[in-house]
């Protein structure tokens, strides 16, 4: 596109709006105004200039402002919705089945809609990750569309400007003094002594301060970049993990996220206070019960050897004994298993004995695992007893069927086949906890023993490369907000006119009530005409609407 030439003879970019040299409003709109437009300092921006190819477009969409509000006012209302019912980390489930069953049983028609549209693990869902990289996208084009041209601006900025561009300022002052030069050489001094950078040229004085603070905005958003970055790197394997693991006494597990390497948890302890070790705690131990004074959970770490075969238990290699305890987790190449939760007297298995009901005859006992039961027990005289169903957390009967909550024995139910000598045919009965039905009347039943019990370590497993990046982007997100904040862009004109005339203008990114303050002791002490606000006066009030950078 053709530059756009100015009456002083500088060549602008096309979509200029005030000349980079002078001064001059170079549109229509801006030579038709009271007051000019000072943001961006009237330089040519790509969004207002190309609007033809499908780029321009893209780049037109992203570097508005009000699609930026748009895109994070998404972001906040998905991050909003997927607080509503738990995410799929804190869902007892492993499968994806169980997880649809959990928000189900517990939330109804609500939660298998929030698990069918992606809520549960909305985090690191695809959309999501898409809206993160849309702002990402905006904030940095905005950013590249604003920054480039206000730099180029504010470093090119000639001392002396046309008097259209001075006449067009909010702040404004235009008359005659006894001795223009005292004038300016009196300015000068007292604006150095309010610490402005002061030019001077051919009888016009440019005093400017706290540019810095107009790139504020700018280094917000290279903060709020590089966090969105560090957001964006823990949906990469590798970068982050925040896993749950639940490990039984006796049970060696693969640490998930942590390919390669196996916990077992040799020992659960928890250990509580008593009065007679500390009588500090008696109030409080006679009002609650009890006080844990330690959780911990004794465990072994393993990896695979190097020349086995990945996941073979019997081929792992010792890493080292530790104890996890709270606020003091296991540490190993990069990763932390810090502990969560606990869970005590967990059923592990339970003994029944096969008795005839008539003449209490027995015909012994067989001990079912109720993590992994046998199919078949064989017991004294021929007697035997096949296990046709199990279901480990017994939740009644639906539609005529008994149903299990979950994998976990906490209520375990059996249906049981028992076949002796003189019952060939067998008979079946359904056993659980105080409870046993029979469909017939039985000959044979099976009478509850003993049960054997274990406690249940919850633990974390934690690993964040992207903790230093997250903290480098707030960092310097703060020293944007700062920047931006306590600081303002303050510039002062003065030049001479007709004789002694001066002309005097100011100009200021925010805190205009600042900028008058000093520019009175400014005018008090070099004698310079009185300026006026031309906002208060309502001058031109419809064309500042919106002057703030």
């Amino acid at each position: 596109m053709n530059k756009i030439k100015c009456q002083c003879g500088h060549e602008n970019p096309f979509g200029t709006v005030l000349c980079e040299q002078c001064g001059r409003p170079q549109t229509e709109d801006a030579k038709k105004s009271k007051l000019i437009d000072m943001r961006y300092e009237g330089s040519a921006r790509r969004s207002q200039t190309y609007k033809r190819s499908i780029v321009d477009k893209i780049w037109n969409f992203f570097s508005s402002v009000k699609v930026g509000i748009n895109i994070i006012i998404a972001v906040l209302a998905t991050s909003a919705i997927g607080t509503i019912f738990p995410q799929k980390l804190f869902v007892p489930a492993t499968t994806e089945a169980d997880i649809l069953a959990y928000y189900e049983k517990h939330y109804g028609f609500a939660g298998t809609l929030y698990y069918k549209l992606g809520f549960y693990d909305m985090y690191s869902s695809w959309w999501f990750i898409i809206l993160i990289g849309m702002l990402g996208a905006s904030i940095i084009i905005a950013s590249v569309d604003r920054v480039f041209p206000l730099y180029k601006s504010l470093k090119k900025q000639r001392t002396k400007r046309h008097t259209s561009f001075l006449k067009k300022q909010r702040i404004y002052a235009e008359g005659e003094v006894a001795d223009s030069n005292s004038s300016l050489a009196k300015a000068e001094k007292k604006l150095k002594e309010l610490r402005y950078n002061v030019k001077t040229e051919d009888g016009a004085l440019l005093a400017e301060k706290g540019r810095f603070s107009r790139w504020g905005p700018y280094v917000n958003h290279t903060g709020l970049i590089i966090f969105l970055f560090a957001v964006l790197l823990r949906t990469l394997p590798g970068f982050y993990v925040d896993e749950t693991i639940w490990l039984r006494e006796g049970e060696t597990r693969a640490i998930p996220g942590a390919p390669g390497y196996y916990l077992k948890n040799n020992e659960f302890i928890i250990e509580t206070y008593s009065k007679e070790e500390d009588a500090a705690f008696g109030q409080a131990i006679d009002r609650v019960g009890t006080i844990v004074k330690n959780y911990q959970s004794d465990v072994t770490l393993y990896k695979d050897a190097e020349d086995g075969i990945p996941g073979r238990t019997d081929q792992m290699e010792f890493v080292k004994n530790y104890s996890i305890v709270v606020n003091d987790p296991l540490s190993f190449d990069g990763f932390n298993v810090y502990q969560m939760d606990y869970r005590l007297d967990e059923l592990k298995s339970m003994t029944f004995q096969l008795t005839e009901k008539e003449t209490d005859m027995s015909f012994g006992e067989f001990t079912v695992d109720l993590l992994n039961p046998e199919r078949l027990y064989e017991l004294n005289e021929g007697a035997t007893v096949e296990l046709k169903e199990y279901f480990p957390d017994y939740d009644g009967v639906e539609n005529g069927e008994p149903v299990t909550n979950s994998p976990i024995p906490n209520n375990p139910a059996f249906i049981f086949k028992m076949v002796t000598p003189s019952k060939p045919k067998g008979e079946i009965s359904f056993v659980a906890i105080r409870q046993t039905l029979e469909t017939e009347v039985n000959e044979l039943k099976a009478s509850f023993v003993s049960a054997e019990t274990r406690d249940i370590t919850g633990l974390v497993v934690r690993k964040d490369k992207t903790l230093y990046i997250l903290l480098l982007g707030g960092i310097i997100f703060m020293i944007g907000v700062a920047q931006g904040s306590y600081w303002n862009h303050r510039r002062i004109w003065i030049q001479k006119s007709e004789g002694n005339a001066l002309l005097v203008a100011g100009h200021t990114n925010k805190n205009w009530f600042g900028l008058k303050k000093e520019l009175d002791k400014v005018r008090i002490y070099a004698d310079l005409p009185q300026h006026e606000d031309r906002q208060d006066s309502g001058f031109g009030s419809d064309e500042m609407k919106g002057d703030k950078q």
